[in-house]
C-alpha cells in the first residue's frame, strides 16, 4: 500500500503545476538547456521522491538543482551535490552504488528516501514563502506514507525550518550539523549542512563530517 501510495503521490508532483513562476523558470531552463547537456532531453518538471518506501531515513534537501534534477528527473542526480549525497549513501550502505547520473543508472536505495521541500528548481535557488507553501503538502504526505522512518535528515537549514514548521515543532531548535530534535511523533531530526559547492568547496563540510551524518543515522534508526 505504501509503495503505491507513494508512487501515486510522485505521479501528482510530476503533473503539478501550482507555482507561475517555478512552472515558467523550470521550463525556459529546459529547453535553453546548457551546452554540456544540449543532447539530453530534460525532465523540465516537478521531481519527485525517489527511494525504498520501507524506508528508515528520510533525506530532504531544498529544490532540485536547474541542470540536476531539473534535467534528469531524480532528485539530487546529475550534479555536485548529488555526487555527495549517493556517495555518503552508498558508503553507510543505503545505496547499491555511489553515484546517480540519469533515471536508467541502476542506482537503488535500500533503506532510505529522498525528498525536496520545494519540487521545482527555483530561479537562483530561492523559492518564495508562497512556493514553499504550495510545495509544503507533497512533503508532508510523502512523510506520512513513510511510516517506518524514524530518521530525518534536513540538508541545510531550509529543509530543517521546514520540517520543523511541517510537524508544528515550536519552538524551532536551532540548525547545525550534527544537531539532533526528537520531533512530535517520535522520530529524529538530524540536520547536516548542505553539500552545495559552497560548502564542500570551502572545506566548512567535509567527507568525514557528511558520513558521520549517516553513520549517525544509522545509530538513531536502530534506536542507538
Amino acid at each position: 500500500m505504501s509503495a503505491a501510495a507513494l508512487d501515486a503521490l510522485n505521479r501528482e508532483i510530476a503533473g503539478c503545476r501550482a507555482c507561475p513562476r517555478l512552472v515558467e523558470w523550470r521550463e525556459q531552463v529546459a529547453a535553453e538547456k546548457r551546452a554540456a547537456y544540449r543532447d539530453w532531453t530534460y525532465w523540465g518538471r516537478p521531481v519527485p521522491g525517489f527511494g525504498d518506501p520501507r524506508a528508515e531515513l528520510y533525506v530532504v534537501g531544498l529544490a532540485p538543482a536547474a541542470h540536476g534534477g531539473n534535467r534528469t528527473g531524480r532528485v539530487f542526480t546529475g550534479d555536485r551535490s548529488g555526487d555527495w549525497v549517493y556517495g555518503a549513501l552508498h558508503r553507510a550502505g543505503y545505496a547499491n552504488q555511489p553515484t546517480s547520473t540519469d533515471l536508467d543508472d541502476g542506482l537503488r536505495l535500500t533503506g532510505a528516501y529522498i525528498g525536496a521541500i520545494v519540487r521545482c528548481a527555483p530561479p537562483d535557488n530561492r523559492p518564495t514563502r508562497e512556493e514553499r507553501a504550495a510545495c509544503m503538502p507533497f512533503a508532508r504526505r510523502e512523510l506520512d506514507l513513510l511510516g517506518g522512518a524514524r530518521v530525518v535528515v534536513a540538508l541545510g537549514a531550509y529543509a530543517h525550518d521546514a520540517i520543523c514548521d511541517l510537524v508544528g515543532l515550536r519552538p524551532r531548535p536551532k540548525f547545525g550539523h550534527m544537531a539532533e530534535a526528537a520531533l512530535p511523533d517520535g522520530r529524529t531530526l538530524l540536520d547536516s549542512y548542505h553539500p552545495s559547492q559552497r560548502n564542500t568547496f570551502t572545506g566548512k563540510l567535509t567527507q568525514e563530517m557528511f558520513d558521520a551524518v549517516f553513520a549517525r543515522a544509522r545509530e538513531l534508526a536502530a534506536g542507538a
